[in-house]
């Protein structure tokens, strides 16, 4: 058996040993795609096995994550710090080899993939990175940045639409240094992929603007050799070489059919694999001396090209010392110094301000200090205000541009984001409205998952967006991005909290942060307590204590102290604490102003993020929210689900547990309850149950859709009732005095014409 194939051999008899001892995972892929990765990591693969973090490495990328085993294998064989026993404890809890390569669990994993696309789309941010930091730093003759990103791609992954959004934004930016290696084994988990998947790939590609060509034999090392160095050489536009191979190349009797996708081939099917390479029966995991002696060159070779590197940098360093040393701070994520000095400060005196606006200039103030501050937004950046002015748009012919267009393509932009993040060097943001969050959910998981601190700049927060109606108005995805572990929500109130949102977030360096913003202006608020800047960072705090007498009316006039007022279980404690997040925020300081009007002691709480405020140590949540004080309401235009950790068993909720309305903002807010009137009616609910000292379901103020279907009940519908009954605003939900006849309900939606057009 010649050197080469048995080093291919190895590589496919480790994988069907390890899904074997596992009884768990994908053989057939490392079986089949074997020969191509062995030639890719011997011959073109720039790497140094002993410094895996070496900056001008080439990026590897197993985007079909299911076959694993694949990467696992070269990582041991070539020399990485992964262990012979982590190979054989493939898929057991603990373990560096989890069923899908996981990002820095492994050294040389670099980035986690199994989502099929989700990898391809990460080696396009990278290659953005690669190609962007070459234009900033590569001068004088030297070239800090310059390497490429290969990658191993499924049919699978090329049948997910991410990777085709990817794909035709890489041919627009002519990522040259991009090259794909298609295993085209034509086999999937239901079967052939003629069942579900025809189209002529290469052709696909070719009008993306890629470079394509095709290996007809996925075995013949010399064409695919020459295939990928025709990719090399190919510099102006991304590569995609199409390699025809066999799914479970060499068992017998699985070999090109599903059976050899995934699962265990079982004792006999093994020993029929192994007898017909040719390969020993026993030891399991054998791996022959003459394979480590070939694969370990990889140890020498890449020391040899990082040390070449090194020297490079040092006359880098020498010639540029201010470049090198952004350089340097960039790949350590390192603030500069005064980095936060130009942010923008607002008083009450300020006209009010929606945050997207306030989150605008603060990037912008950023930008300038932060030069390493990259990204941009999908086709919305003048709403998002996310553009850096003055800095250009990234592109073939101005790569050096820090304005990255990601065309309509919101799940491509996450996975683009979270490949820029994971390559280094830069720190990515990116924007869209609030309600396309939910075409990025794959990214945006993936990237809390592998901690990286990208910057997700959601706007048009709410239904307060107005007049697009229910398909633009964000209802649950709050309380959907709020349950994915380890990525910070910030909803800030105002101009100020949203400055020190991207405090935060610049701050925070192990995992991703979402700045919720408004669409509509919101006042500088008043703040008796902490400033914003602090109470923020804490994810919640006491915005203003409203004693007895301070109040207003509707009017703005000030209203004496009401002596018939039922003290609170605390005597010195607040009565009430009225909750908001986002625009509700002023919301909740103008009803409790009303309410403290009628004598009683009302706290009004910012609480912008949940998980910041969780974060915090007990004693301090309890000073902001007492147990004792158990008559609280929280206010925020979006789903209700969660806030009962806030409120209570006794607590209301002014919510929306339905779909939003096309109508004006201010109409739409109004008509789902969110005003003054309202609120203050819940939180008289909430106190007078209280008072009485019943225990009760949580009053939720919500918006909701009837039984049948249809948007219903207006202002009491919108309520549920009072606390632990139904309100007694009227069955038909009609406000006081509001005419609920005619071609308009009492919410404000007109109900549907028949089908029949009557």
């Amino acid at each position: 058996m010649e050197l080469d194939e048995l080093c291919i051999n190895t590589i496919r008899m480790l994988a069907v040993d390890a899904v074997e001892k596992a009884q768990s995972g994908h053989a057939g892929l490392p079986m089949g795609a074997a020969p191509m990765a062995h030639v890719l990591w011997s011959h073109f693969l720039k790497h140094n096995p002993r410094d895996p973090l070496w900056p001008d490495r080439d990026r590897f990328v197993l985007s079909a994550g299911h076959g694993s085993m694949l990467l696992y294998s070269l990582l041991h064989l070539t020399g990485y710090d992964l262990s012979i026993e982590e190979l054989k404890n493939f898929r057991q809890w603990g373990s560096l080899t989890p069923g899908h390569p996981e990002y820095e669990l492994a050294a040389g994993v670099e980035t986690t993939t199994g989502p099929l696309g989700q990898g391809f789309s990460n080696a396009v941010g990278m290659a953005i990175a690669e190609r962007h930091l070459a234009a900033r730093f590569n001068v004088d003759g030297h070239r800090p940045v310059d390497h490429r990103t290969f990658v191993i791609a499924s049919d699978g992954d090329l049948m997910e639409g991410v990777a085709s959004e990817a794909a035709s934004l890489a041919g627009h930016l002519a990522l040259g240094k991009l090259i794909v290696l298609y295993d085209d084994n034509s086999t999937t988990i239901d079967g052939p992929t003629e069942l579900a998947f025809s189209e002529d790939v290469l052709r696909r590609f070719s009008a993306y603007g890629w470079h394509t060509q095709r290996v007809a034999d996925g075995t013949d090392l010399a064409a695919l050799d020459e295939a990928i160095e025709h990719a090399v050489v190919e510099e102006g536009r991304p590569s995609i070489v199409a390699v025809r191979t066999i799914i479970g190349h060499g068992n017998p009797r699985r070999e090109g059919t599903s059976k050899a996708h995934s699962d265990p081939f079982g004792p006999e099917e093994v020993r029929l694999t192994k007898e017909n390479l040719g390969w020993p029966l026993e030891p399991a995991f054998l791996i022959p001396d003459p394979v480590y002696a070939q694969l370990r060159q990889a140890i020498d070779h890449g020391e040899e090209a990082q040390e070449r590197w090194k020297e490079d940098f040092r006359a880098f360093r020498a010639d540029c010392p201010e470049l090198a040393r952004s350089f340097e701070r960039a790949l350590a994520r390192e603030l500069p110094p005064g980095w936060d000095a130009t942010l923008p400060r607002f008083t009450r005196a300020d006209k009010p301000l929606a945050t997207r606006e306030a989150s605008g200039k603060a990037l912008n103030a950023l930008a300038g200090e932060v030069t390493w501050l990259f990204g941009g937004s999908a086709d919305l950046a003048p709403s998002n205000k996310t553009l850096i002015e003055g800095s250009g748009n990234f592109a073939a012919a101005n790569p050096v541009g820090r304005n990255l267009r990601f065309g309509v393509r919101e799940h491509a932009m996450g996975s683009i984001l979270n490949g820029i993040s994971v390559h280094g060097g830069l720190r990515p943001y990116g924007g869209t409205f609030l309600i396309f969050s939910d075409y990025m959910r794959p990214a945006i998981r993936l990237a809390a998952l592998m901690k990286q601190p990208v910057i997700y700049v959601f706007t048009h927060d709410s239904v307060g967006l107005g007049e697009d109606g229910p398909t633009h108005q964000p209802v649950e995805q709050l309380a959907g991005l709020r349950a994915v572990p380890n990525l910070v929500v910030v909803r800030p109130a105002d101009a100020e909290e949203t400055v020190a949102a991207w405090r935060v977030a610049l701050e925070r360096t192990d995992g991703p942060t979402a700045l919720i913003l408004s669409r509509q202006k919101v006042p500088h608020l008043e703040r008796s307590g902490a400033d914003a800047t602090t109470g923020l960072k804490r994810g919640g705090y006491v915005l203003a204590e409203l004693g007895p007498g301070e109040g207003k009316d509707r009017e703005g006039r000030r209203t004496p102290r009401s002596t018939g007022r039922a003290p609170g279980p605390d005597p010195g404690g607040p009565d009430l604490i009225l909750i908001g997040t986002g625009a509700e925020v002023a919301l909740a300081l103008e009803s409790g102003r009303v309410l403290a009007g009628d004598g009683l002691r009302v706290r009004i709480v910012s609480l912008p993020s949940w998980e910041l405020f969780e974060a915090q140590p007990p004693e301090y949540r309890e000073s902001v929210l007492p147990r004792e004080a158990s008559a609280r309401v929280a206010v925020e235009a979006a789903s209700t689900l969660g806030w009962e950790r806030y409120v209570g068993s006794e607590g209301g909720i002014v919510g929306l547990d339905r779909f939003g309305a096309s109508a004006p903002g201010e109409t739409v807010l109004r008509e789902l309850g969110f005003d003054v009137p309202n609120v203050v009616a819940r939180a008289r609910d909430v106190l007078g149950a209280t008072a009485a000292g019943g225990r009760t379901n949580v009053a939720r103020a919500a918006a909701r859709e009837t039984p049948d279907g249809h948007a219903g009940g207006g202002r009491s519908s919108r309520a549920g009732g009072g606390v632990g009954e139904r309100s007694t605003a009227g069955e038909g939900g009609a406000k006081p005095g509001r005419a609920t006849a005619g071609r308009t309900r009492a919410d404000g939606v007109r109900p549907r014409r028949p089908r029949n057009g009557m």
